[in-house]
Formats: C-alpha cells, structure tokens, sequence
C-alpha cells in the first residue's frame, strides 16, 4: 500500500491520509477560481432585477449533466432560467453563431451562460456583446488568444495562462476539473455569497444532492480522478447509489446498474446511454431524462436512450472495423506518428469513440473525421506526451474550427486540407515524442509473490479507489509462475480464459479478457495483473485480471 502511495506521488503522510479519505470539507473555496467573482456578481444582478438566463451547454455527458445541474439549482434559489442544447449535425460543436442564434430565437434573454464551451468563441462572444447579450462562460477547454471577451470567462485553465506569465488570474488549484465540476463550483460560489447577503433560500439549499450529477459527468468526460476530481467522485458515487433522480434510477434499471456503483459502471453503462442521443440526434432527450419528474416519462426515455446506444454501437463497429482495417494495410511504425482518417460517409456523432479505439490498437494520437462534401467534422484523441489541442493551434490556417485539451479535441477542416494536416501534425509529434513513447507501456506498482495477494491486502489497496484516469488501478506483476491446470474458455465466442496460476506454494485463479481462441499459454511466465476480489454466493475469493504474461 506504501508503495502504490509512493508512485501516486504521495509520499507525505499528510497527503496519504487526504488521498485515503476524501471529505467535502476538504474543497477549496469556490472564488479562487478566475473570475468566479464576476460571474457571481452578473448571476445574482440578474436574480435581483429578475431576468431571464438562458444556458448553452453541450451535447456530451459532461454539458448534459452540467446543464441539469445549473437549472435545477438555480430554479431552486429563485433564477429564471432555460437550456438550450446545440444539435452535433446541424449546429456543429460549441458556441456557434447559428447555434446561439437557434438559442436566442427559442429563448430570447440577455444574458447567456455557456457552459462547457465558449472559451475560443471570440467572434461569437464578440456579436452576442455587440447585441447587447451579456455572456458567462463556465468551461475547461483551453482559451484562445486572445481569450473572447465575455462579461467572466471561468476557466481553470487561465490558472495555466497566469503561471506561464499569460493574463488570467487564480491559483492553479482546479485545472483538471471537467464543467460539471465547475458548475458545482458556482452554484456553491451563488449559494456562499447568497448567504452572506442574506438571500432567501440560501441558507437552507443543500447541495448534496447535485453529486450524483457531478460524478457522472467527471468520470464520462475522463478528467484525472484526484484532487478535488477525486473528492467530487468519491462523495458523488455514493450519491448515485441512493438517487432520488427518477432518470437515473430508470437508466440503472436499464443498464443493469446495482450498488455499489463503481466507475467503470459509469464509463461503460450509463455514460453511453446518456451520450447516445447527442451523438445520433440531440442531447435534449438526455437532458428531459435527467430532468424527468415521472418514473413513466424517465422509464420510457431510459429505454429510448438504450436502443439509440445500440444504434450507435453497431454504427461505431463499422467505421472502426473499416479503419483499422486499412490502417494495418498501410502503417508504418517507423514514420506515422499520427493517424488522420477521414470519410464523407463516417458519422460524425461516433467519429471519437472510432479515435479511441485507434489510440488502443496503434498507440499513435488520432484524429477521425467525416462528414458533407465541404467541411468534415471529427474528434482527436492522445496519448501521453502529445498535447493534441496545442498541436491543433500550430495547424490554425488548416483548420475551419479546433478546440479541446491535451488528450481529446475537435476540429472542423475542407477535405482537400486533410493531407496538410496529417504531414504537419506528424512533423510536430516527431519534434515532441520520442520513439519510446510510441510503445504502450504497462506501469506496475510492485512486484510480489502469491501469497502476499489475500482478500484482506486487496481490501487495504482498494482505499484507492475509486480509480480511473490518473489514479489507475493498482498493476503487479508476480515472477516464475506455471498453471496449476488447463485454462477454460469462457464467453459465448470463447473469447476469454480461465486460469489457475500458482508459484508452487499459492495457488490463484486468474481471468484473461478478450485474449481471443487458444492463445499459447508458456510453460514459465511473469504475469502482470490486477488484484480483485470475487464474491459469488456469499464467498469472497482472490482473482487476478490478467494484463499480460512473458515466457521465462
């Protein structure tokens, strides 16, 4: 346990036992965040004078959710306020001026809160100013610059900006959380404020039950689970447990989701469903499931969600089995650094998810795109080492649209461009990756022998979770093993394997999934793995998940 500390970068005792037991209490004050005074200061005026706000949020898990979270609260303390999702098709990504023009005719207002994007809509923001629209942007993309000239922009990274000598303000304390993250964060800055004013309502508002929100959209949008990430998520799963909100509990239901609600439940089986309709049509149907104030309306959009998810599954499998098909044609190792794939057919709801699944098969930052005869649109994905958004703003001139982060961006380019861009982004990858970092490499936290793996140490260790992205999950490697007996195939297609590992003394079962048929087990091997507990029928047991094996 002291060890998988130590390379958590947590040798301190004191950051150990904050890691260990994440508290509410424990969360920085809301107004260290760039210009969360402004924001504060705008929202409560519009309160006060009783104006109408309209939200601009985005189609993906983290909008949705950051969307709901903002009009329930809000509503609660007293705001008028409406949501307006943008349609991936027809719209494009972010604040968009034909999107914010579609907003503002369904919602007229004179003050719009853009949450989850915004934070390189100079020209945008620039209109909506000149039409006399204040504008708040909640978001933790990276900034343009300049940064657009909202009423606040609050944005994390301006944290980054400042520390590089940049302007921006606010110590470095919240750059890794996602919009839903930040959306907690203001309407606790409303709610603190609120109370020192003596508002009404304030003082009573409990934010607790937002949480169950919060960690669903921290976990889907794969922002590094530590810090104030880890804190949110922690409380948050519980809360998803026990929901009172009749969408999530009918989503549950649906993805056959039980307590204890863990984050891989979250990534691989609600998060999808959420995201399925904002890929194929639009979000909106997520967000009235998020908001459904029946178990008959939710049950039914709950359903709705799941067969679109299928949809999306098999639409997914198809461009994914048509790209990498002809990537293994055509790759060389030694020279593409970066994947650039595009088609006018490929649909652009599913273009990320085609990305990711590239990322794993090649190790190489990916960018997929598709679309009309004019412009395509498509999503990029990194991998460590590579700041994919930063490589985008070195391709500006190639590029109709580009925003994101390190690991995960977006872009809008003409076709005829694509080449261009694929020789550039190689350049700039050759200029930052070496070689080395081309190869995916298993991080183990400790070697160990077998009998040091009982159910009470993966107890111990497990007071890491929850783990996700940048808290992995514990990986230890045992040397000198031999099967104890033939391995079982298990699944329908025989695609996975059972196996019983022992070192002469311990003897432990262990799973190897998705290996495929009849893969060629050595005699000797190392193993790497991860140590969990199997309970079946009251019986808690060891089981290792097989990363890897190495002939010795």
């Amino acid at each position: 346990m002291a060890q998988c500390l130590v390379n958590r970068g947590l040798s301190e005792p004191c950051m150990a036992a904050s890691f260990l037991a994440p508290k509410l209490r424990d969360l920085a004050d809301p107004f260290l965040l760039p210009n969360m005074g402004a924001a504060v200061a705008r929202l409560l005026d519009a309160l006060r004078l009783g104006e109408k706000i309209v939200i601009f949020g985005d189609y993906d898990v983290d909008g949705v959710t950051s969307t709901t979270l903002l009009m329930e609260a809000m509503r609660q303390l007293g705001w008028h306020v409406e949501a307006y999702l943008p349609h991936r098709m027809d719209e494009g990504y972010g604040l968009t001026r034909e999107g914010v023009e579609n907003c503002l005719k369904r919602h007229p207002a004179k003050l719009l809160l853009a949450v989850d994007c915004g934070s390189t809509a100079t020209e945008t923001i620039g209109w909506l100013r000149s039409s006399g629209v204040d504008v708040i942007v909640l978001d933790h993309h990276q900034v343009s610059s300049p940064p657009p000239a909202a009423n606040a922009l609050v944005n994390p990274q301006l944290c980054v900006l400042r520390e590089s000598g940049a302007a921006g303000g606010g110590p470095g304390v919240f750059t890794e959380l996602c919009s839903v993250g930040l959306a907690f964060k203001l309407v606790h800055a409303l709610v603190k404020r609120g109370r020192q004013l003596g508002l009404a309502g304030m003082e009573t508002f409990d934010m607790r039950p937002l949480l169950d929100l919060v960690a669903l959209g921290t976990i889907a949008d794969l922002v590094p689970l530590r810090g104030e990430n880890r804190i949110l998520v922690t409380t948050g799963l519980v809360r998803l447990g026990d929901t009172s909100r009749k969408g999530l509990i009918a989503l549950k239901e649906v993805a056959q989701v039980v307590k204890p609600i863990e984050v891989h439940a979250v990534g691989y089986q609600l998060g999808p469903r959420l995201n399925a309709a904002g890929r194929l049509e639009n979000a909106e149907r997520a967000l009235h499931l998020l908001m459904a104030q029946s178990m008959e309306e939710a049950t039914e959009i709950a359903h709705e969600l799941d067969s679109q998810n299928r949809e999306r599954q098999q639409i997914e499998r198809n461009i994914t089995d048509e790209v990498i098909g002809a990537l293994r044609a055509k790759f060389q190792a030694e020279t593409d650094y970066v994947i650039v794939e595009g088609q006018m057919l490929w649909h652009i709801g599913v273009v990320g998810i085609v990305a990711s699944r590239v990322v794993r098969e090649f190790h190489r930052p990916t960018l997929i795109v598709g679309g009309d005869a004019e412009q395509w649109r498509g999503s990029g994905r990194s991998i460590e080492g590579f700041d994919l958004a930063a490589a985008l703003r070195e391709c500006d001139d190639l590029l109709i649209r580009h925003g994101g982060h390190a690991m995960a961006a977006g872009i809008t380019v003409e076709p005829a461009k694509l080449p261009e861009l694929r020789t550039r982004l190689n350049d700039l990858a050759r200029r930052a990756l070496q070689p080395e970092q081309l190869r995916p490499m298993l991080k183990l936290d400790a070697e160990v022998t077998l009998d040091e793996i009982t159910v009470e140490s993966i107890e111990e260790i497990d007071r890491l979770q929850p783990c996700g992205q940048g808290n992995a999950s514990v990986q230890l490697c045992a040397r000198r093993l031999r099967l104890q007996r033939p391995p079982m195939p298990m699944g329908r297609e025989k695609q996975h394997l059972k196996l019983w590992v022992t070192d002469g003394a311990t003897t432990h079962e262990a799973v190897w999934w998705n290996t495929g048929k009849n893969p060629a087990i050595p005699s000797n091997f190392d193993l790497a793995f991860v140590p969990q507990i199997n309970e079946f029928n009251g019986r808690h047991t060891v089981q290792l998940k097989v990363l890897d094996c190495h002939a010795v």
